[in-house]
């Protein structure tokens, strides 16, 4: 190969690579409040205003659309991972007594689900909501509390696992008996494809969801795992950890948010126009504006 060539090749690479960039030019990560015990489970109702849980204080807030913080709620059964279904009900996940709940307008608690087959769950951590179908996914990992008087999980149950719940039922269908450790977990607005990370071997996964909502294809996305994570409009997958690290639909980092804190624990968009990514971290929340929109 010349050296002009390779040259050139360079160059196309380079303007390929900036041409990803996702933050909007020049923006900066804002700071909104640093008073928390740890932040978790943002989600985005319909208008862009943003729910997230202060899980040791058994709080939710609310970060609105005018960029006022207050708080929406005082005891939530130790709500974690949260998101929004089509009728406007919050599903949390809730591990005070291991339980998937939905939360209404009226702030009313409904338990949707407490255990899987009669055995209690792990710690239900993370939800992803298909609003096409009303079905619901989510990960069971086993964290310790200091409020559970348990110290370990049901053997029954064989493992941490990954489960759905069909729409209108009360009954939860196992939907990956193999992964070791889920956590983080989002989906696609067309309700075609699922991503679990897989905390307990440092990866996440694509699967396709069917017409049944059960999942097959299960096949590696990235080789790294996630607290919490969302997606954009243009299907790039946002990864929590250490900041934030961007994906595009094939897999590929494109870019990297770094968050001043020890642990950035999940993320979502919101705003009138949804594109402010929001992020919770550590004792923290911060936003950033971005070029494109999230698809809550």
């Amino acid at each position: 190969m010349t050296k002009s060539i390779s040259l050139f090749l360079s160059t196309i690479v380079f303007a390929i690579s900036a041409g990803a960039q996702v933050t909007m030019p020049g923006a900066k990560l804002t700071l909104i409040d640093s008073s928390f015990s740890f932040t978790e489970g943002p989600a985005t109702d319909e208008a862009g205003n943003i729910f997230f849980t202060d899980q040791p204080n058994d709080d939710i807030w609310q970060y609105d659309t005018d960029g006022k913080l207050s708080l929406f709620m005082q005891g939530a059964k130790r709500s974690n991972g949260m998101y929004f279904d089509a009728k406007g009900n919050l599903i949390s996940c809730a591990d005070e007594n291991d339980e998937l709940i939905a939360i209404d307008k009226h702030k009313k608690i409904t338990v949707l689900v407490n255990n899987y087959k009669g055995h209690i769950l792990n710690g239900p951590n993370d939800v992803w909501v298909n609003r096409l179908t009303g079905g619901i996914y989510i990960t069971d990992p086993y964290y310790q509390r200091n409020y559970w008087s348990r110290t370990k999980p049901d053997a029954a149950l064989g493992g941490e696992k990954l489960y759905f719940l069909p729409p209108g039922k009360k009954e939860l269908i196992l939907a990956d008996s193999t992964v070791v450790k889920p956590n983080g977990i989002t989906g696609t607005a067309d309700g075609n494809y699922l991503y679990v990370a897989d905390m307990g071997v440092g990866k996440t996964f694509r699967y396709h969801i069917n017409a049944d909502g059960l999942l097959s294809n299960k096949t590696l996305f990235a080789n790294e795992a996630s607290d919490g994570m969302t997606i954009d409009a243009k299907g790039n997958i946002y990864l929590t950890g250490k900041g934030v690290n961007i994906y595009n639909s094939a897999g590929e980092k494109i870019e990297h948010i770094d968050v001043p804190e020890n642990w950035t624990a999940n993320v979502c968009f919101g705003g009138r126009d949804k594109n402010i990514l929001f992020i919770t971290a550590s004792k923290s929340v911060y936003i950033i504006e971005m070029q494109v929109k999230g698809i809550e």
